[in-house]
């Protein structure tokens, strides 16, 4: 994947634990030893203790402790070696300090191994169903778990996703990690940091909102982002529209025919794994039922970094950067009228 830019980067994380040279409130100020109780995915689960030993899956979640300053309190994670870059993060130091238990995801074994006393993932983010790494499995160990709430089983079918918009669901995150190792007030001024620089990009949207379709994967039929993954949000935070903000689910797959249909003006590329950014947009260009969508005809492709695309400390700074493209495509589009 590409390089990210530090100085992106650093715009959506000033009050990180590292990387920006900014300040970080001292650790004395995680709680006592007392039981804290939060709702996860609309349920109630209280935690006896705080952890010491937390294990997290995937590169966004990880984050979400470096973000807070918690990596004292981590005893590794998992994360495939395709999620870009790591050398110019704000939080290349966490990388550094803590293990890297697995370039897969989290297993009983690997969870075991570490000795583990807290799961951090997500349903699609280490826990899932058919491996039995769930958090059912994991009470039975006796290892509490949190799930990523941008991951929370909505009820709509048996594997449909997000129950609130995806920035509420990292600032829920945010909010109940902060009041589990009791650094609350780390936690509201990262979000409101946040909040603050998500509002002035907003400010600066187009009148104009150009229409944009989020392409993840697949040649059959496109895996994209419905209206509670992170794309959905940073697309309308940007000042765009996601063609796909119907669907009722994070990531979900579609059809090309309405992709076709909808004509989006931008697709923007999610940007992992063995098909390279470049290899996407080549398929993109040259399929030929989407040779007449506004975004293939004017080749008006964007490219956002997996770890910007799903629920972390990087949403902030991709939507900078995507709202700048949009002001531009907006720009183009009015000239031409």
């Amino acid at each position: 994947m590409r390089k990210l830019l530090a100085a992106a980067l650093c715009l959506a994380a000033t009050v990180t634990a590292t990387g920006c040279g900014a300040s970080v409130e001292s650790t004395a100020d995680t709680r006592s030893a007392e039981a804290v109780t939060l709702t996860s995915c609309g349920q109630k689960v209280t935690y006896k203790t705080v952890p010491k030993r937390v294990v997290t899956n995937d590169v966004g979640i990880t984050e979400l402790m470096f973000a807070l300053g918690l990596e004292n309190r981590m005893a590794g994670f998992a994360m495939p070696d395709d999620k870009g870059d790591l050398t110019d993060v704000p939080w290349k130091d966490g990388y550094q300090k803590v293990t890297w238990l697995s370039k897969d995801q989290l297993t009983k074994e690997n969870v075991l191994d570490a000795r583990a006393d807290l799961v951090l993932a997500g349903w699609n983010y280490g826990f899932r169903d058919d491996s039995g790494f769930t958090p059912d499995a994991l009470k039975k160990l006796g290892i509490p778990s949190y799930v990523l709430t941008e991951s929370c089983r909505n009820g709509r079918t048996d594997t449909s996703r997000g129950i609130m918009p995806p920035l509420d669901a990292l600032y829920t995150d945010l909010t109940n990690l902060g009041k589990l190792f009791g650094v609350e007030k780390r936690a509201a001024t990262l979000i409101a940091d946040f909040k603050k620089h998500i509002a002035t990009v907003h400010s600066e949207a187009p009148a104009k909102s150009p229409t944009v379709f989020l392409y993840d994967s697949g040649q059959d039929a496109p895996f994209t982002s419905g209206r509670y993954a992170a794309p959905d949000q940073i697309i309308s935070e940007a000042g765009g529209v996601n063609v796909m903000h119907d669907v009722n689910d994070s990531w979900t797959t579609v059809g090309w025919e309405t992709v076709v249909k909808r004509d989006p003006d931008v697709i923007v590329i999610c940007d992992y794994g063995d098909v390279s950014a470049e290899q996407k947009k080549k398929f993109l260009l040259s399929y030929a039922p989407l040779r007449n969508v506004s975004a293939v005809k004017h080749r008006r492709i964007f490219v956002l970094d997996y770890v910007d695309l799903v629920e972390s400390p990087r949403n902030p700074s991709a939507i900078a950067r995507l709202g700048a493209y949009l002001r531009t495509v907006a720009a183009g589009q009015q000239a031409a009228q």
